[in-house]
């Protein structure tokens, strides 16, 4: 079985748990970029493993940091959307996150030059009550999303959502296929474990795991990263002690824990086994209350 692989391509200090701490998007140009080499030890570590990945970037990268893009593209790995400035969509009404769908997917298709068709919200806030962002994306031409955790959490989640790869379906009809980051399921819930710091605090033989669990169920599992998790030395951001711990637990970890997946699974990026996605029976589930 061949897993997806994916990593958000943002910088340390754009996270929620940044701007839930006070960074304003106005102070981002006063922090010193880190993104470009970790983006390069990413690389390095797919390459030595003859793996590919989709790297769900934002369109702020493209405009400041637009060979760091170059270099995912050169390097053969998809290039997909991450919305424009990481803002959650909680805080985007459906006609400004079009414009930043469409916004990203241009800069970011002249950048690599190639099309753009997959989307992950920042943050995955894609829920119930922002389920109208599916029938925009849709709308817009998105082949695919990967936006849905299928949990319990303080800042999104769907626990009733399906927790293999699924047709969504928003509130007014418009669909695209869903790629939840994988899960575990134990004692009635669904426990996170594909990616960010769920991997970085968890021993990474529960990882694999659960991707030998979703292999022999006949499922391919997404794990999700982000280059900045491969940096220790980045600066501590002033944070409430719990906000902190999330942000930084298993930093030092990390890069060996990539490096054993990459070791013991086979891992693509999401464009090249779309069509055999797609080309199977999906379940389908609605979004958005009523």
């Amino acid at each position: 079985m061949v897993h997806l692989l994916s990593f958000d391509v943002e910088e340390y200090f754009q996270v929620e748990a940044a701007a839930r701490s006070g960074v304003r998007r106005e102070d981002w140009q006063g922090f010193a970029t880190r993104l470009s080499p970790s983006v390069d030890r990413v690389l390095q570590a797919l390459a030595d493993h003859q793996a590919s990945a989709t790297f769900f970037v934002l369109g702020w990268v493209a405009q400041h940091e637009p060979a760091v893009v170059r270099r995912i593209a050169d390097a053969g790995h998809e290039i997909a959307s991450h919305g424009m400035e990481h803002r959650m969509l909680q805080h985007l009404t459906p006609n400004q996150f079009r414009r930043e769908l469409l916004d990203s997917r241009r800069m970011l298709e002249d950048l690599s030059g190639r099309p753009v068709i997959g989307y992950r919200a920042p943050t995955f806030s894609i829920t119930h009550e922002t389920a109208w962002a599916l029938d925009v994306l849709a709308e817009t031409g998105y082949r695919y999303d990967s936006s849905v955790f299928p949990i319990h959490h303080d800042r999104y989640g769907v626990p009733d959502a399906p927790r293999g790869i699924h047709r969504a379906v928003g509130p007014a009809g418009g669909g695209l296929l869903e790629i939840p980051p994988l899960t575990l399921r134990f004692a009635g819930t669904n426990w996170p474990v594909g990616g960010g710091g769920y991997l970085r605090l968890l021993p990474v033989r529960v990882v694999g795991r659960a991707l030998k669990t979703a292999a022999r169920q006949g499922r391919r599992g997404m794990i999700y990263l982000h280059p900045w998790e491969l940096d220790p030395g980045q600066p501590v951001l002033p944070m409430p002690r719990l906000t902190r711990f999330r942000h930084r637990v298993g930093l030092r970890k990390t890069e060996a824990k990539l490096g054993w997946l990459l070791g013991r699974f086979r891992f693509a990026n999401v464009s090249r086994c779309l069509d055999s996605l797609l080309d199977r029976p999906q379940e389908t589930h609605v979004y958005g209350r009523q």
